[in-house]
């Protein structure tokens, strides 16, 4: 007689892989906390926390030993005193880490920023997708104007820029002539539509004037050309056009789309091993900034004023930009909901990572009153395209970067910092110092140097507060969207989200069917035929 196999597994039991008789064999789980004792978990509990923040904590080393490395070498600069060559070669590890990450930002840009834009089927989103997008859309914009006004207000470089102008750094800057209005404009849609995609990966286009005689007098004559530097702007947005045009082939662009995929996913797996370098790029390039320093005080103060910038734009965009769009939305009370998810923030600040907080924000999400297929459609989607931390950071870091090299930034350069954060949000990757990446692409965007030793000296703290923000406006597009379907009452909203969610979970949905179906034939035949179709269902 042939036993009906489980409809399950029970409780401590598991299907073991040794068959006796056609029939699969059950074991008892083995519990792994039971073996030790409670000395030896808590142990393991404190080496698991350990092992995944290591790469924080060597961070934090590294800017300690840097700071005190270059302190010391301040101190004794009178007895050993570094030339420009010594100089250069004690700052090489750090310059190797900055090379690495230029290195990087082509494959990163393209790959990612393809995989995002095709992975957004605008006929599978519908109109829920759409105002998820929309909202995701302007609240990173209102994220990077916040994080462009207050450095532009508080000014964190400007001390270090008073400081390279009084030595009379850079005087061939000041001769440089201004750029007009209409010529930026006018450079900025020519940098969108590159002329030569491989000639982008380097070079940009720009408008230089030269003098010339009209009429007797000299007026200075617009003459454009290519000069150096990579248009990443231009790279952006024929990456995220030609992810759409794959997205709309269907079948036949799945092969290159999957390619595109993995292709990023090798791309992260280097980032990952060059952030496994960065500790001892940091340590050297912090000292060596703090040897070229001559006021030690004036680079603390302004890295504080970077630091406050920062953490005051996240402050103001998550306690009042982001609640204030909800009430107005809603009428409701935003804190209520932010009081919440307050689990999910305190574990997005201690991993620094939205995808790792994922799983936790669903379910406060959904204890809020958010629908689980709302929860499980839209926060997928803005842990890749809603990155309003990261965004705010990367526009404060790009203008204290200008003001450390003395660069003015007019009107159309701060509408290209904007653009491009907004646009570099999308397939940015949710991992620890994701944003650092984004950043360099962002000072290319602009010809700003990219010196980011600085930013990567304090980055370990800023980016925890970037991910807090992250989430947070994932969380509050969930709970608009769960307040726009009880509004419109919009019936085929639901099947329409189940639709979407059914394409990456599909395949398990029809294994009970194909496991049930012989079961119940056999249960409504005599015993005898009952075993014959069960020999059948077997093999």
């Amino acid at each position: 007689m042939v036993a009906d196999p489980p409809k399950g597994d029970p409780k401590g039991l598991a299907a073991a892989e040794p068959i006796v008789n056609g029939v699969p064999v059950l074991v008892p789980k083995e519990d792994p906390d039971a073996a030790g004792g409670s000395s030896c978990s808590s142990w393991d509990q404190v080496r698991r926390c350990l092992r995944a923040n290591l790469l924080v904590l060597l961070t934090v080393v590294a800017v300690v030993a840097g700071v005190a490395l270059g302190l010391g070498m301040s101190a004794a600069s009178d007895a050993v005193a570094l030339d420009p060559s010594r100089m250069v070669a004690f700052a090489f590890p750090g310059e190797l880490l900055l090379r690495m990450l230029r290195m990087i930002i082509l494959p990163l840009v393209v790959c990612s920023l393809i995989g995002g834009a095709a992975s957004l089927d605008p006929s599978a989103l519908g109109r829920l997708g759409a105002w998820a997008l929309l909202f995701f859309l302007v609240t990173t914009l209102l994220a990077s104007a916040l994080g462009v006004s207050l450095a532009l207000a508080l000014q964190p470089g400007a001390a270090f820029a008073a400081t390279n102008a009084s030595a009379g750094v850079d005087p061939a800057q000041e001769q440089a002539p201004s750029k007009e209005v209409l010529d930026s404009f006018l450079d900025l849609l020519r940098n969108i539509f590159p002329s030569n995609l491989v000639s982008a990966a380097f070079r940009s286009y720009s408008t230089t004037y030269v003098k010339r005689d009209f009429n007797g007098t000299k007026m200075n004559e617009p003459v454009g050309g290519e000069v150096e530097g990579m248009n990443i702007l231009g790279l952006v947005v024929f990456a995220i056009v030609f992810g759409v045009c794959l997205r709309k082939l269907g079948p036949e662009g799945e092969l290159l789309i999957r390619f595109f995929n993995s292709f990023n996913d090798a791309t992260m797996v280097l980032v990952s091993w060059i952030m496994w370098y960065a500790p001892v790029g940091i340590l050297f390039l912090v000292a060596s900034k703090i040897v070229e320093m001559e006021d030690i005080g004036m680079l603390f103060s302004g890295l504080g004023k970077y630091i406050l910038c920062c953490l005051l734009g996240h402050a103001i965009h998550g306690l009042l930009v982001l609640p204030l769009i909800y009430f107005l939305l809603t009428r409701k009370n935003p804190y209520r909901f932010l009081w919440g998810i307050t689990s999910a923030l305190a574990t997005a600040f201690g991993t620094s990572s939205s995808s790792a907080t994922l799983p936790l924000m669903m379910k406060c999400v959904e204890k809020n009153g958010v629908s689980k297929h709302i929860s499980r459609f839209i926060l997928p989607i803005g842990a890749t395209v809603n990155m309003d931390g990261a965004a705010l950071f990367q526009c404060v870091a790009a203008v204290f970067i200008a003001q450390l090299n003395q660069q003015h930034l007019d009107f159309v350069k701060i509408i290209t910092i904007l653009v491009t954060a907004t646009a570099s949000s999308v397939g940015a990757a949710g991992i620890p110092a994701g944003g650092v990446l984004t950043l360099a692409i962002i000072l290319e965007a602009v010809n700003l140097p990219v010196d980011i030793s600085l930013i990567l000296a304090v980055d370990w703290l800023v980016d925890r507060s970037c991910t807090v923000l992250n989430v947070e406006g994932d969380a509050f597009g969930a709970g608009l969207l769960q307040h726009y379907v009880d509004r419109t009452k919009c019936q085929s909203s639901v099947p329409e989200l189940i639709n979407v969610k059914s394409e990456s979970s599909v395949a398990p949905l029809p294994v009970p069917i194909e496991e049930g179906n012989p079961l119940l034939k056999s249960y409504s035949r005599p015993a005898g035929d009952a075993d014959t179709f069960e020999k059948e269902s077997v093999m």
